[in-house]
């Protein structure tokens, strides 16, 4: 990837990252950490990778994302926002009554969502779904799916995992969020999955492991993967808790807390900061 496309899906990124902290402080309550580990992945697939087009959300044809860790709802929400499926300030309305920006993804309500989530395991389900009937439907649109790594204790997303292989879904690509933290502590002392690589192998698919906050990285996770026939893809994106205001990386407590005023200006001064906006 050529240094003016890296640069412009970082400043992007940096604006989604801003998007979440100002959703989550609006409404005094979110889930930031583990909304800004996904925020380049998001931001690259928006961007670079899905077929989408906020003129025409619900498009037969078009690439869909569940987001099946839907608690990190501000990260989905600001790249849609920031993609055109609706208008930005709508992002401060995140989690109030009356708002279509529930605290988890709502497909009857929010333009671009393609799944409504929230009950771990529940996405990829979901995503199974969509992937098999695009080969039923010989419809050629490509489906991903975005799994925390706590939600990855889940049985209900190894059957998921099952049944994608069962299927030979490779217009399915499962992307495992490994920041290793969930909210009781670190995923491998809570109910270790791991080795996720040499299980999603056996489980039929095709394993890509990448850095979830490098774009060149990210670029050729997502290359790969559509090369990949006759078996479903996973990508393990190694990423950073909170990734981008250091206060919050790699602290447990930033799962599902919000910053006050205070924290809130240190966190914003930081992302721009860093990424000179």
């Amino acid at each position: 990837m050529d240094k003016a496309k890296k640069q412009q899906l970082a400043k992007l990124a940096a604006q989604v990252r801003l998007d979440i902290i100002d959703e989550v402080h609006a409404a005094k309550s979110g889930h930031p950490g583990g909304s800004l580990s996904i925020a380049d992945i998001l931001t690259y697939l928006y961007y670079e990778e899905m077929h989408v087009d906020p003129a025409d959300p619900k498009s037969p044809s078009r690439d869909r994302l569940v987001l099946s860790k839907g608690h990190t709802a501000p990260a989905l929400y600001a790249v849609l926002a920031e993609k055109g499926f609706f208008p930005r300030e709508e992002l401060l309305q995140l989690r109030k009554i009356g708002s279509f920006l529930q605290g988890h993804p709502d497909m009857k309500h929010t333009p671009g969502v393609d799944m409504t989530t929230g009950s771990l395991g529940l996405g990829i389900s979901a995503a199974c779904g969509m992937a098999l009937a695009a080969k039923l439907d010989g419809l050629d649109y490509r489906t991903y799916t975005m799994v925390g790594d706590g939600e990855s204790e889940e049985g209900q997303v190894w059957e998921a995992l099952m049944f994608a292989a069962h299927y030979k879904l490779d217009n399915l690509c499962v992307m495992i969020d490994w920041n290793g933290l969930q909210i009781d502590g670190p995923v491998t002392e809570v109910m270790n999955p791991t080795p996720h690589d040499k299980k999603l192998e056996a489980f039929g698919f095709h394993v890509i492991v990448a850095n979830g906050h490098d774009f060149d990285d990210i670029e050729k996770a997502f290359e790969k993967a559509k090369t990949v026939k006759g078996k479903p893809t996973a990508i393990i994106f190694k990423t950073v808790k909170g990734k981008g205001v250091s206060f919050m990386e790699n602290q447990v407590g930033w799962h599902g807390a919000a910053p006050n005023d205070e924290q809130y200006e240190i966190a914003v001064a930081e992302i721009k900061a860093k990424a000179k906006i």
